[in-house]
């Protein structure tokens, strides 16, 4: 089922240059490696098709969302098969993975039927007022143009070809460019066939959709300088996201570019909590912390505590439940390396003592944790960094006033996680405010592990957890990323757009 090759304008086109796939386990495959050439084409091809796609109705669209998520299914065991060789991800992940991208297109196609998201505005002449009349005003949010979008290699699914970005931005009306990811180059192709399936069983324009493979950064970085691309949505590392967005700014005429780069998501455990029930919560910290060998953007890799006999029972349940885990497979080789990176950076502090580890090699990666003071965290900035994979670290602060500093010296983050019983409420009421300022989403007695798609999720958060604070890549507030307002004054009604007429 596999071309090897880009869907552009609708074709499926080999390149001269190629690269392998590196699988987990399984057979590598050869693919085509995409080139300045082929970015320009494919763009070229989104704008023609935005004319026609902009302005089409949004039944027409919500059609297509939904075909799009049959297709997925219809190819889903070929997917699952696919993916869990690439990744390394186990087959219930990455059903479960399918469940949310074709959930999350469904559920966009509903959002656009329901035209709330138009923000439909209108303020009628008023002829007649003094010192001047006011003009017929419309005002509603049109599509901004072509997208390009940039799979993730920690969701092969959710925030790749057709993940949240691409959904959204369909949705909206623009035509998307994909780049996929070297890491999962096969699942990538399968469901832009799903796509393109989807594409031509609606009769839209072949530019409405393109798919180009990548060994290399010369596609990508192509894309996001492309005239004709007008954002870009991106999931990744913090470098390579920050390395993006320069040349989305740096171009002649700068571009939105909406990257969400990491966290490492704290939790701060407020005394009374982790007295009535540490070992629960240390427990579900064990879990939560390994969860897809740590490999999740909302990984909750800190947890604050208060020193004392509580914090140190909470350690050592911590302690207990991290070492009866194993080694997990990471999704690639870079992956697994930076962790060891990381890993050695934390381990050679020495304000850190480390409780529990082992040796990680190849693609396999088992749990570290440790431990350091509040005062070593508020000095030394390493410690607040993103080690993407099953790492915890501990910090016990000396008293509340200086978990409430440590919470200051945050950096932006998706989620701030607060564990509290109602006689922690007063301590929790003076951490919100700083802790909102801090992040995206904030939750009380979870895990944020779990990102729900829905009209109330945010999923971003002040940089460097995003690169746009202001916005969500998860839930149906992403389309607003996609969408621009426009008024229109004193038009006639035969010009106005379908979806403002009904207000005159």
């Amino acid at each position: 089922m596999l071309t090897g090759k880009h869907l552009i304008d609708g074709q499926w086109i080999a390149g001269d240059s190629r690269f392998e796939s590196t699988p987990a386990h399984g057979q590598a495959y050869s693919f085509s490696a995409g080139t300045v050439k082929d970015v320009e084409r494919a763009a070229e091809v989104a704008e023609a098709a935005f004319d026609s796609f902009g302005n089409s109705s949004r039944q027409q669209r919500a059609e297509f969302l939904n075909r799009i998520a049959d297709e997925i299914d219809i190819r889903g065991d070929a997917i699952t098969e696919i993916g869990s060789q690439e990744t390394g991800l186990p087959e219930a992940r990455m059903i479960g993975e399918r469940g949310r991208t074709v959930g999350q297109l469904r559920l966009f196609a509903s959002h656009i039927l329901a035209g709330d998201y138009l923000d439909r505005h209108y303020d009628a002449a008023l002829p007649d007022r003094q010192p001047m009349p006011r003009p017929d005003l419309w005002l509603m949010q049109r599509p901004i143009g072509p997208v390009a979008v940039f799979g993730a290699s920690n969701f092969p699914l959710a925030f790749s070809v057709a993940g949240g970005d691409t959904a959204s931005a369909l949705a909206a009306g623009c035509p998307v460019v994909v780049k996929g990811h070297s890491a999962h180059p096969g699942t990538g192709e399968l469901v832009a066939q799903a796509v393109d399936a989807a594409r031509q069983a609606v009769g839209f324009h072949p530019g409405v959709f393109s798919f180009i493979q990548s060994g290399d950064r010369e596609a990508g970085q192509a894309l996001v300088q492309h005239p004709l691309i007008r954002a870009v949505g991106f999931t990744g590392s913090l470098a390579g996201g920050r390395a993006l967005f320069d040349l989305c700014v740096g171009r002649a005429e700068p571009i939105p570019f909406f990257g969400e780069l990491g966290s490492v998501n704290p939790m701060f455990l407020l005394p009374n909590a982790v007295a009535a029930r540490g070992d629960v919560l240390a427990a579900g910290w064990a879990a939560s912390l390994t969860m897809g060998a740590g490999q999740f953007c909302t990984n909750p890799g800190i947890a604050v505590v208060i020193e004392g006999t509580d914090a140190d029972n909470f350690i050592r349940t911590a302690s207990a439940a991290l070492s009866e885990i194993g080694a997990q497979t990471m999704l690639t080789d870079g992956i697994a390396a930076a962790y060891r990176s990381g890993v050695e950076q934390i381990k050679h502090d020495v304000n850190v003592r480390e409780l529990i580890g082992s040796s990680c090699s190849n693609r396999d990666a088992s749990p570290y944790l440790f431990v350091t003071s509040g005062d070593a965290w508020l000095e030394n900035e390493v410690l607040s960094e993103e080690v993407f994979g099953p790492l915890g670290l501990v910090v016990t602060a000396r008293n509340f006033e200086q978990m409430l500093e440590i919470a200051r010296s945050l950096k932006g983050q998706l989620t701030c996680t607060l564990h509290l019983d109602s006689a922690d409420n007063g301590d929790g009421q003076r951490l919100l405010p700083v802790l909102e300022r801090k992040a995206g989403r904030v939750l009380a007695n979870g895990f944020p592990t779990g990102v729900e798609v829905c009209d109330s999720m945010v999923h971003g958060g002040p940089y460097p957890a995003s690169t746009n604070f202001g916005a969500t890549s998860v839930g149906t507030m992403a389309i607003r990323r996609f969408l621009r307002p426009v008024c229109y004054q004193n038009l006639p009604q035969e010009l106005l757009p379908a979806d403002l007429s009904e207000l005159s």
